[in-house]
């Protein structure tokens, strides 16, 4: 399962963002079966698109858990929203043909 959350950050927030996620990571991860990366689009630079994969349903949803409860992620999140311009969006998407990028055919 992979989430993708898209955004903007104000003109010259990038490096900000980036340094924010950059700490952020490591509690993000945490729990374990989590991998965040970060986008950037080429054709509107302050446009991102922030990628978190889960393991699986039960991670995703004991994430959501904390999401919820935590008080740290709670201020990470609000953190985070304090660096952008509007709103995100939210996709979830169900991974459905795994495949090891690695190999071949």
């Amino acid at each position: 399962m992979t989430i993708h959350l898209s955004g903007r950050v104000p003109s010259g927030g990038r490096r900000t963002l980036e340094e924010f996620l950059a700490e952020a990571v490591e509690f993000s991860e945490a729990p374990g079966g989590i991998r965040l990366r970060l986008l950037w689009d080429r054709a509107a630079p302050d446009r991102f698109v922030e990628v978190i994969e889960y393991a699986d349903e039960a991670t995703y949803a004991a994430d959501q858990r904390r999401v919820d409860d935590d008080p740290t992620m709670a201020a990470l999140l609000a953190r985070r929203r304090a660096l952008l311009s509007g709103a995100l969006a939210v996709a979830i998407f169900d991974d459905t043909w795994p495949r090891d990028i690695g190999s071949a055919g």
